[in-house]
C-alpha cells in the first residue's frame, strides 16, 4: 500500500499517555459516583478495584495484539482475522454505534452545562457548535485531535488531584464544615463496610463498570501512534497506577469525608468537599470541569467512530468511498459521515426531551460489554495461532486464565443488567441491535458472494 493511503502516525508520546487515562475519566466520576456510593456504601471501593483490574487485563490483551500489529480498526480488525469476518463486522459497527450514541448524549450534556454559565442560550446551539468545532479539529490533522485530547484530559486530572489534596487537608486538619464528620472510621462505622450486603455492591458494579468506557481508545489509536512498540506498553502499564490514583483514591477520600448514607444523589461529592473548605465557586468550577469532560468524550467519540468506519470500509463492510483519506491523511469522508449521524443528536436536542437519551445510550452500555469481551476472546485465538506470541516482550499476564476472568466478569455484569428493572432496557436494546447487525451481515455476505457461473461460462 502506498504511504499516502495510510493513516499518518501523528500522535506523540505525551498525547498517547494522557489519552490512556483521559479516556477512563468521565462525567460518571464527577457526578455519578454518588449513586454508586449510596448503593454499595464503602464497599464501592471493591467495585472500583475489580473494574480497574478487569480494564487493565483487557488493555494488556489489546496491547499485546496492537504492539505486534498496530493497524487501523484495532480490535475489530483482530476479531475479523482470528475469529471470523462476522466478528469483525459486528464489533466494528457496534463500537461505531456505541460512540455515536455516546457523543449524542455528551453533546446534550455540553448544551446543559453551557446553560449554567449562559442560561439564555438555547441548548441545541452549544451542542451544534461542539460538533462543528471538534469535527473541524479532527479533519485538520490527527495531531490536532491529540493536542485537544491532551488538554481536556489534563484539566480532568488536575481537578481530581486538587480534590484529593483538599480532602486530605480536611481529614488531617479538620477544617471546614466536613471537618467535624470526616474520619477514617466512616469506612466501617455506619452499618459496616458492606452496609447493603453483597447485593448492594453488585448493583453498584454495573454503574462503576460503565465509568471506564473509553479506555480502550488507546488501542484504536495504535495505528496513528509514532512508535507503538515503545509507547503503547508504557501507556497501558501506567493505566493501572493511574486508575488506583484517580478512581480508587478519589472515592476513598469521599467515603472518609462523608458518611456513605449522607452522600447526596443530587449534588456531586466534589462540590460538597470544595464548598466545605470555603471555595464558593465550587459549583461553577465543577460545571466547567464536567463541560470539559463532555467535550473530551465528544472529541474521542468523533475520532473513534471515524477510524472504525474507515477500517470497516477498507474491509468492504461499509461503503468503499469512506476508506479514502484527505491530504492530511485523515479519514475525512468517514469523519463527515459520522458528523452527519451526530446531527441526529443535535435534532433531538431541539425536538425531544433529554430522557430519550437514556434509551439511546443503553445501546452503548451493552456495546462495551461486547467489545471488551471480543478483545479478550480474540486475544485467546491470537495466542493460539501466533508462531511467536509476545515476541516484542509485551504479553498479557496470566493468560489464558486471566482472559476467562475478564469474560466471567463481563457475563456477570450482563446478568446484573438483565435482572435489574431500571437497567433492563439495555438488554432489550442490545437484542434489537444484535438482530440489526445480523441482517446487515447477511446483506454484506450476499452482496460479496461470487456470482453463479452461467451456462455459457
Amino acid at each position: 500500500m502506498d504511504q499516502s493511503d495510510q493513516l499518518v502516525r501523528g500522535l506523540s508520546h505525551r498525547q498517547i499517555q494522557l489519552m490512556a487515562i483521559g479516556g477512563a475519566i468521565g462525567v460518571g466520576l464527577f457526578l455519578g459516583s454518588g449513586k454508586a456510593i449510596r448503593e454499595a456504601g464503602p464497599a464501592v471501593l471493591l467495585c472500583y478495584l475489580a473494574a480497574g483490574v478487569v480494564v487493565f487485563l483487557m488493555l494488556r490483551a489489546l496491547g499485546e495484539m496492537a504492539v505486534e500489529q498496530p493497524i487501523s480498526g484495532s480490535f475489530a480488525s483482530y476479531a475479523a482475522r482470528v475469529i471470523g469476518p462476522w466478528a469483525g463486522f459486528a464489533t466494528g459497527w457496534t463500537y461505531w454505534l456505541m460512540w455515536i450514541t455516546t457523543v449524542m448524549a455528551e453533546i446534550t450534556a455540553v448544551g446543559i452545562y453551557t446553560q449554567y454559565f449562559f442560561p439564555e442560550v438555547s441548548q441545541w446551539i452549544p451542542a451544534l457548535a461542539s460538533v462543528v468545532v471538534l469535527l473541524g479539529a479532527n479533519l485538520v490533522s490527527v495531531r490536532l485531535f491529540g493536542e485537544a485530547e491532551f488538554w481536556f484530559a489534563l484539566i480532568k486530572i488536575v481537578a481530581i488531584l486538587a480534590f484529593i489534596v483538599s480532602g486530605i487537608v480536611i481529614l488531617t486538619l479538620g477544617i471546614g464544615d466536613l471537618g467535624q464528620q470526616a474520619a477514617v472510621s466512616n469506612l466501617w462505622s455506619h452499618g459496616g463496610f458492606f452496609p447493603n450486603g453483597v447485593g448492594g455492591m453488585l448493583t453498584a458494579l454495573q454503574i462503576v463498570t460503565f465509568a471506564f468506557i473509553g479506555v480502550e481508545l488507546i488501542g484504536l489509536a495504535a495505528g496513528e501512534t509514532r512508535d507503538p512498540r515503545r509507547e503503547l506498553p508504557t501507556a497501558i502499564n501506567r493505566v493501572a497506577v493511574r486508575i488506583l490514583l484517580f478512581y480508587v483514591a478519589a472515592i476513598l477520600i469521599v467515603v472518609m469525608l462523608i458518611p456513605w448514607d449522607s452522600v447526596s444523589l443530587d449534588e456531586s461529592p466534589f462540590v460538597i468537599t470544595w464548598e466545605s473548605i470555603g471555595i464558593g465557586a465550587a459549583a461553577g468550577i465543577l460545571n466547567g470541569v464536567v463541560l470539559t469532560s463532555a467535550l473530551s468524550s465528544c472529541n474521542s467519540g468523533i475520532f473513534a467512530s471515524a477510524r472504525m468506519m474507515h477500517a470497516l470500509a477498507g474491509s468492504g463492510q461499509a461503503p468503499r468511498q469512506l476508506d479514502r483519506l484527505s491530504r492530511a491523511r485523515v479519514p475525512a469522508r468517514a469523519l463527515l459521515a459520522s458528523g452527519v449521524a451526530l446531527s441526529i443528536g443535535v435534532a433531538l436536542n431541539v425536538l425531544v426531551p433529554g430522557k430519550a437519551f437514556i434509551y439511546i445510550t443503553s445501546v452503548a452500555t451493552v456495546g462495551i460489554l461486547w467489545v471488551w469481551g471480543i478483545v479478550v476472546i480474540a486475544h485467546l485465538r491470537y495466542r493460539a495461532r501466533a508462531e511467536h506470541p509476545g515476541a516484542h516482550g509485551f504479553r498479557m499476564p496470566g493468560s489464558p486464565w486471566t482472559n476467562y476472568v475478564v469474560i466471567a466478569y463481563l457475563l456477570l455484569v450482563a446478568v446484573l443488567l438483565a435482572v435489574t428493572p431500571s437497567q433492563r432496557v439495555a438488554v432489550y436494546a442490545g437484542l434489537a441491535w444484535a438482530a440489526f447487525v445480523a441482517v446487515g451481515w447477511w446483506r454484506v455476505r450476499r452482496n460479496t458472494r461470487e456470482p453463479e457461473p452461467t451456462a455459457e461460462g
